[in-house]
This record gives C-alpha cells, structure tokens and sequence, in this order.
C-alpha cells in the first residue's frame, strides 16, 4: 500500500537523503577513520561514536531509500470538493473546547506538529471523507472529541523544507 506525501514533503526527505548521503556520512567517516589512526579502538571514545553514528546514518537512509518506493506524491491544492481527502485543509469546531482549530491532512512521513496530521492518526482517520457540516467524533486514546467540520480547502500546504538542523537521523 502507497503512502501519501506532499510534493514538499517529498523533497524535504529527497533533501535529507542526499544531505546524508553526500555530506554527513563522508564525514563521519573520515572522522571515524582519524579515531581508529589514533590506537587502540576499545577506549577509543571518538571511533566508538562515530561508528555508532554512522550505523545511525545508513539505517536511515536505508529507510528513506525504501520509503521512496512506497510514496505516492499527491498534490494538495488539487481541488476535491468539500470532503476532508488528503491534503485537505479543515477547520474545525471543537464542542467540547468551544473553540476553532484548523488541521492539514498530511502523510505520516511529512513533517507533523500542531496543525500538520497524518491521514493514518486518529483524528485524520475520524476527518477521512467527511464533509462540511458533518457531525464527528474522534476518539484518541486519551480522549473522545466532539467537533463539526466549518470548511474544507484544498490550498498549498507548507512542510517545512529539510534543514541539517532539524534532520530526523
């Protein structure tokens, strides 16, 4: 089964991948090989990080690498109605907190915080085909929410682009 990302998603992990590939891992490699020059490798704290580190860095890019071949990019200004589909944009009234809230629809590998959910999370499961004015319930395993869906768009969604910074590796 494909999993749906957004175009900047996609480039954001495209970003990552060829950040690591052709930046981070010679690097530590070349650190890796000036630690083990230096001796005895058992006490060696420098080579022992750096080995671990760069185990870190194959493992993710050997998950990036397969991950690529599962994506399926979906364009989220691609308009689809009022129905909450991936890459929507929903706003939301919240019952039980009498409040706004607006989410985007997202794929578990772009960038989530706040306003960034999956598709496959609870609330984004409960949203999934849902139109303006539908009444829903959304149970997480911490609590069960009651909200109405006011408006469904379907505009250009900002993931956050790959930074070394804020890598995942």
């Amino acid at each position: 089964m494909a999993t749906y990302i957004t175009k900047d998603g996609f480039k954001a992990l495209k970003d990552e991948y060829d950040y690591l590939k052709s930046i981070e891992r010679p690097k530590v490699v070349n650190e890796v090989a000036e630690a083990a020059a230096q001796g005895d490798r058992s006490e060696n704290a420098e080579y022992i990080y750096g080995k671990r580190r760069l185990r870190e860095i194959d493992r993710r890019m050997r998950f990036l690498n397969h991950s690529f071949s599962d994506m399926q990019v979906i364009d989220p200004e691609q308009p689809r109605g009022d129905r909450v589909f991936f890459g929507a944009t929903v706003s939301l009234y919240d019952e039980d907190l009498d409040a706004e809230l607006c989410y985007v629809i997202v794929g578990p590998l772009d960038s989530l915080d706040d306003k960034h959910i999956s598709y496959q999370s609870p609330v984004g499961q409960a949203l999934l085909g849902k139109s303006v004015d539908d009444s829903v319930t959304i149970r997480t395993p911490k609590e069960v929410r009651h909200v109405t869906i006011m408006n469904v768009e379907y505009i250009h969604v900002d993931v956050p682009p790959f930074s070394p910074e804020n890598r995942k590796a």
